[in-house]
């Protein structure tokens, strides 16, 4: 095939327009509105000294880094200017005003410029003292020093931590018997331990959690108040001043020397005897409103009742069937009041779907002394709901409509909990073929899953309380339709459930799965393309997929971990194992005489296919990193040698190597440049490796601030590959000594335009590695960029469209 060459072209690459904006930007100075005695921060930055390890300092200097210490910082940047302060001088001083300048000058993407101030440094810098004590650095150091430059100011905190205090022994002071055998019982999961480093936030948290477990024993008025520290530092006598007995401690500390301290916990009675904060609370009658209005009162005569075991139900409508309260809720009369099934009757009720709003409250009891009455009050959510989605991959030259769908959700079938869902999909793929748009393929399917908030066994099933299961009922169709090259119809179905194992890890698991997958090829397509090569012919034939699925899904993106956050999915499919016990049950009935795939004229396909998916998060004030690592592997087994069509992996396209087209890259370092390979990009393979990285940040605030508009700058790397050599697929089999030369790797920038409750993403992807020669044998491409040309532009650039985030 004739390589495309490209012709000279006098405009400027799109990376040298974008310096040339940045320039002009720059060119505008900033500081051209300060006055002669002002100085605009540029730069802030801490320098630590001192004996730590290098994460320790990192962590540190992060800290040290934060707006409640460093009381000023420069002005955000945004494509390496900061655009936000030059937009506030063309309102402030400049007066611009008409209908760009309108919309795009709003308050949220307006910074008053910062103008460095000496005193702010010196309480920055007293503030990183105290806050290095609170860590157990009592000695510790900090001065700044400013460069000043044509009214540009870069300030550098110096910081000398020296070492601080650990911790020597941990010492409980309890007077109350049965308190101190809570305490003690706990002491594991203490947040204090010896020859750790003393840290003030330890000790507060510490409190917290002493309260929580004494709390959670029955203690239902207890007081964190009631906990107290003494931190009893050791060799008083070495401390010359009284009053400040840190400030000689550097001199009379050897080199290697570590100061300690005695921390004694102290957990004292109240004052008044007759107190209840140190008795125990038991619980006494349980109320549940399942249609509790927020302008309701629980006392409002009006409310019909109905008693289940452990429950007072009351309510205007019928909603829902009291034994299902009955199994959420985990608190029970007569039982210690207890934190833990407080939360836990919380959490399951808010995973029945049911519920806008759940608050429990609990009230002493007017007739009994020590105990408390419950009172469950659920604010009901739509039953119903509608969804929409789209995804969108193209090219100047090429357009792919990837998907619709349309779903519905009913969270109350029978008055149980029971979750009703119904997705109907359909999608277009449309080449551009010379003046005119022809249809390339077309699909449509609908699924339904219906869901049940229990086990479905035949045996009993023990349920931590922590846990929340379901059982999920699905089934499905789908039609897959190639124009002039073949049919693909699937039938599914599916039996299995879900739990929680806490509340970062979740479990799936399908003990049944079933697939019919039909296949129907056009002669042409048959003749040309599939009965020439063995791979395709054995992937296309009908089959039976039956077997085993299970899926493990880790995530911590929630409050506590704010600044890093982590997502992790392993799955496991087998197919055939069961399949092929039917399948010799209805030979051993029929005398040997017929079986199931004699019967149905239709394969087992036997197979193990696994996929791991890794992401990592890192967060910031107005950006954030986002990492992910993907590998899947599909071996075939027994009578099989191919994985389905329908099980085999792809690669490119909006949520893969975006510089790629869909399932246009791989397997390995074959590229198929056939003419049908131009309108039928189909490439699969049975092994997987992907990685990605996109930095996204914050640009603008658009029409008042109600669309955040983000950027983000991608690289995106992986493959797909064969397990065995293909004759007709040359360099397509996985080979290690291959992986490196094998990879492709994709660059690009994207647009997001945030609406708060949805995402549309716009992606530019482009090649900076080819797995396969280019001009440059190791497939680096990007020394054959000529982004200035439209047609090379054309024909490498991509250009993706989605709901969502990639990852």
């Amino acid at each position: 095939m004739k390589k495309k060459t490209y012709a000279p072209s006098i405009h400027l690459p799109v990376p040298a327009l974008l310096m040339l904006l940045c320039l002009l930007l720059n060119a505008c100075s900033n500081t051209r509105y300060l006055q002669q005695n002002q100085s605009l921060l540029t730069g802030s930055s801490v320098s630590i000294e001192g004996k730590l390890p290098s994460a320790e300092k990192n962590n540190l200097k992060n800290d040290l880094n934060s707006s409640s210490l460093m009381l000023q910082k420069p002005n955000q940047k945004v494509l390496g200017t900061r655009l936000k302060v030059w937009l506030y001088n063309k309102k402030t001083y400049d007066k611009k005003s008409n209908w760009f300048w309108n919309l795009v000058l709003a308050e949220r993407n307006l910074q008053a410029p910062v103008i460095f101030d000496s005193s702010k440094a010196a309480e920055s810098a007293a503030r990183m003292v105290s806050y290095l004590n609170n860590q157990g650095y009592f000695y510790a150091t900090a001065t700044y020093k400013a460069d000043i430059k044509a009214q540009k100011a870069d300030v550098t905190y110096q910081v000398n931590t020296g070492k601080n205090f650990v911790i020597r022994k941990i010492l409980y002071d309890i007077p109350d018997t049965a308190i101190a055998k809570i305490v003690k019982e706990g002491e594991n999961l203490s947040l204090l331990k010896v020859n750790d480093a003393y840290k003030a936030g330890n000790l507060r948290d510490e409190r917290e959690r002493l309260t929580r477990m004494i709390r959670d024993a029955g203690y239902y008025k207890f007081n964190r108040d009631l906990v107290s520290f003494t931190v009893d530092t050791l060799n008083k006598s070495l401390f010359l001043d009284p009053l400040n007995p840190f400030e000689s401690m550097p001199t009379v500390l050897s080199a290697d020397q570590k100061p300690t301290m005695d921390i004694e916990v102290s957990i004292r009675q109240p004052e008044d005897s007759a107190s209840d904060l140190t008795k125990i609370f038991y619980l006494n009658k349980i109320y549940a409103f399942p249609d509790f209005k927020l302008q309701d009162n629980v006392n409002d005569t009006t409310f019909h009742t109905t008693e289940s075991r452990h429950l007072l139900v009351k309510y205007h409508e019928n909603l829902i069937r009291p034994r299902v309260l009955t199994r959420a809720v985990q608190l029970r009369s007569n039982d210690k009041y207890s934190t833990t099934n407080y939360n836990n009757t919380v959490n399951r009720l808010y995973d029945l779907n049911l519920w806008q709003f759940v608050t429990v409250q609990f009230r002493e009891s007017k007739d009994t002394v020590q105990k408390l009455d419950a009172f469950i009050q659920l604010t009901p959510r739509k039953k119903q709901e509608l969804s929409a989605n789209i995804d969108l991959t193209t090219s100047s030259d090429y357009f792919i409509g990837s998907g619709v769908s349309l779903g519905y959700r009913h969270f109350n079938v029978n008055r149980a909990a029971n979750e009703l869902h119904v997705t109907l999909k359909g999608g277009v793929e449309v080449v551009r073929n010379a003046s005119r748009f022809d249809m390339q393929a077309t699909e449509y399917g609908i699924n339904a899953d219906f869901i049940l908030p229990r086990f479905i066994t035949p045996f009993r099933v023990r349920q931590s309380n922590r846990s929340t299961a379901k059982t999920r009922i699905s089934a499905g169709f789908n039609n897959l339709r190639r124009i002039d090259k073949f049919n693909i119809r699937n039938v599914t179905g599916a039996f299995g459930y879900e739990w929680n194992e806490s509340i970062y890890k979740r479990w799936t698991v399908k003990p049944f799965t079933l697939n019919y997958v039909g296949v129907v090829l056009t002669p042409g397509f048959k003749d040309t393309v599939v009965d020439p090569n063995p791979y395709l012919r054995r992937s296309f034939e009908p089959a039976f997929i039956g077997g085993e699925a299970i899926s493990y899904t880790f995530a911590n993106n929630d409050i506590f971990h704010k600044r890093q956050n982590s997502y992790f999915r392993a799955t496991f499919e087998e197919s055939g194992m069961w399949l092929k016990g039917v399948n010799g049950l209805i030979h051993v009935i029929s005398s040997r005489s017929e079986n199931l795939e004699t019967l149905a004229r239709v394969n087992i396909s036997q197979f193990v296919r696994g996929e791991v998916d890794y992401r990592h998060y890192w967060n910031y004030n107005k950006s954030s990193v986002a990492t992910r690592a993907y590998a899947g592997l599909g071996i075939p087994y027994g009578q099989s040698d191919v994985l389905p069509y329908i099980r085999q992996f792809t690669a490119g396209g909006p949520n893969s190597i975006r510089a790629w087209r869909l399932r246009t890259l791989g397997p390995g370092s074959y590229t198929d440049t056939s003419s049908i390979a131009a309108i039928f990009p189909d490439q699969t393979g049975d092994l997987k490796l992907e990685g990605n990285v996109e930095y996204r940040f914050d640009v603008l605030r658009l029409f008042g601030g109600t669309i955040n508009l983000k950027g983000a700058t991608f690289l995106d790397f992986g493959n797909i590959w064969m397990l065995k050599k293909d004759t007709l697929r040359p360099g397509a089999e996985f080979q290690v000594k291959n992986l490196y030369k094998q990879l492709a790797i994709g660059t690009g920038l994207g647009a997001r335009l945030d609406f708060s409750y949805f995402v549309i993403r716009f992606d530019w992807g482009i090649p900076l590695k080819k797995p396969y020669p280019t001009r440059n044998n190791s497939g680096w491409y990007i020394g054959e960029w000529a982004l200035g040309d439209s047609r090379w532009r054309r024909d490498n650039v991509i250009w993706n469209i989605a709901i969502g985030y990639p990852f």
